[in-house]
């Protein structure tokens, strides 16, 4: 019985994923062609995350949103523990962002081409060289307002525990000069941990942290700066939500 219910989960998922990206395509296309900031592409994909949420039967709640200054752009920093995270920080934090995007997923068919339209920079992550240039030229088109959103570890947790954050986010908000603000996600590994492929329903909890000012960071002092924004992060990591709360 787990093993059909499993299979049915897989397809269900697997047909409004289809579904749904078919529905937002031809509206994020024209919307991003038509303007040139990306916004409206950008919030018609929230569109799409939020579809995701509701079929999988998983509810999203926040704190801290009192943190984000509207107009303000950000180096957006959190954890990654679940292919989840993507679809809650769209719908839950409320504000226009671009995601780091590896270059091979301009490949994939219509979602590819939908992300590449809506202004998102995509890096080739074989040469840091590259990757840091195509940062940098990507955050200079970026309208105001407009944040990046940076997973910290680089790669989905495979255990749950937060790992070691990588550099790159940091040191792009040294470049640039933009806060960071420390997003936790808590909740998601339930719903979908790594490698898995049937879904769990729950609930994901995204707790932002008082922004960090960067303008006194240099690359010299750059692990200090990854210390503070790992500290906030860390402190709002809750591995066991729902069940239980934090203080």
């Amino acid at each position: 019985m787990n093993a059909l219910l499993r299979i049915f989960k897989v397809l269900w998922v697997s047909f409004w994923l289809g579904f749904a990206t078919v529905v937002v395509f031809i509206p994020i296309v024209v919307s991003a062609s038509l303007s040139s900031t990306g916004n409206l592409a950008f919030t018609i994909s929230r569109v799409w995350a939020w579809l995701m949420l509701k079929v999988t039967w998983v509810s999203l709640k926040s704190r801290g949103n009192e943190n984000i200054r509207q107009g303000q752009s950000y180096i957006i920093i959190s954890n990654h523990q679940s292919l989840f995270d993507i679809l809650a920080l769209v719908v839950e934090l409320g504000i226009q962002f671009r995601w780091i995007i590896k270059k091979e997923l301009r490949k994939v068919p219509l979602f590819g081409f939908a992300l590449y339209k809506s202004r998102n920079i995509f890096i080739d992550r074989s040469d840091r060289q590259k990757a840091v240039r195509s940062i940098s030229a990507g955050i200079k088109r970026l309208s105001l307002g407009v944040s990046v959103m940076f997973f910290a570890e680089g790669t989905r947790s495979p255990d749950g525990e937060i790992h070691k954050f990588k550099k790159g986010g940091f040191a792009t908000a040294v470049e640039s000069g933009l806060p960071i603000l420390p997003v936790t996600v808590n909740g998601s590994r339930k719903i979908l941990p790594k490698k898995a492929l049937a879904f769990n329903p729950g609930g994901i909890e995204l707790v932002i942290g008082k922004p960090v000012v960067t303008e006194h960071y240099t690359h010299d002092n750059l692990e200090d700066l990854m210390d503070k924004t790992r500290n906030i992060i860390v402190a709002n990591f809750n591995p066991d939500y729902p069940e239980r709360a934090t203080s």
